[in-house]
């Protein structure tokens, strides 16, 4: 019975996504990004169940990719598709989305929103390549697909929470959300070592750099609420550079 726990917490993990495809789909963005995070707490928590219980199997590694490649994939992709055709449109206000569901015929005039679908596409290959490396156990090698769909997810919070005149213009900049998608795609598939979250112990001097993003990322988050989520995942990235080049000197 154990042995299957870690599996339903994954297909709990698939289920989220499905939902949150379902309210990307119909632009209900700020729903979607809670049901990926959702996703993503499961995402965490079915490995460690896995761990805790000593029943990690192959068939746990594949599921847990499809869930993901639902849940930081798919629905990424989506949302970046929204937030093209959101620019297309010429800015960004509540009464657009209150009065609409979806962009629908406007999108389909332009190919530009499809774009964002690349992220879908390097995130199913980030998926495929990780599941063939044994080498990703402590460390990853690119940014994890969660970590990657928190950063496109945020987008919509800041909009909605965050709402001022300058960062409406930069977020909903076609180039500017084009040049993120490229970046996106680039940074999950990058031959860049980026530490996990995972502890193996407790101990602090085990896991330092752990630990201080944990307390940084909570501190940018009270204060910064959801404008600190790009910050965080540039904050992870750099520290897992800086730490490489470190190591790689000594």
């Amino acid at each position: 019975m154990q042995k299957h726990i870690p599996n339903f917490i994954t297909l709990l993990n698939l289920f989220s996504g499905c939902v949150a495809t379902v309210f990307a789909v119909l632009n209900q963005l700020e729903y979607a990004a809670f049901f990926v995070a959702l996703g993503i707490f499961f995402d965490f928590f079915d490995g460690l169940a896995a761990r805790l219980l000593n029943v990690k199997s192959d068939l746990g590694l594949q599921l847990d990719s499809l869930a993901d490649m639902v849940t930081s994939g798919l629905v990424p992709g989506i949302v970046m598709f929204q937030l093209l055709g959101l620019s297309q449109m010429g800015g960004w206000n509540n009464d657009i989305l209150n009065s609409m569901t979806y962009l629908g015929d406007f999108q389909l005039r332009s190919f530009i929103p499809f774009t964002g679908f690349i992220i879908t596409l390097a995130s199913a290959y980030r998926l495929a390549k990780f599941n063939l490396d044994e080498n990703q156990v402590s460390s990853f090698i690119g940014l994890p697909t969660p970590a990657n769909a928190l950063l496109i997810l945020s987008l919509p919070l800041i909009l909605f929470y965050h709402s001022n005149n300058i960062l409406s213009e930069i977020i909903l900049n076609q180039w500017f959300l084009i040049s993120l998608t490229l970046l996106s795609a680039f940074l999950l598939n990058c031959n860049i070592p980026l530490f996990a979250l995972k502890f193996k112990n407790w101990s602090f001097k085990d896991n330092a750099l752990r630990y201080i993003f944990l307390i940084i990322s909570l501190v940018l988050l009270l204060t910064m609420q959801f404008l600190a989520i790009p910050f965080i995942i540039l904050f992870y990235v750099l520290s897992s550079v800086v730490t490489n080049l470190s190591s790689s000197m000594k």
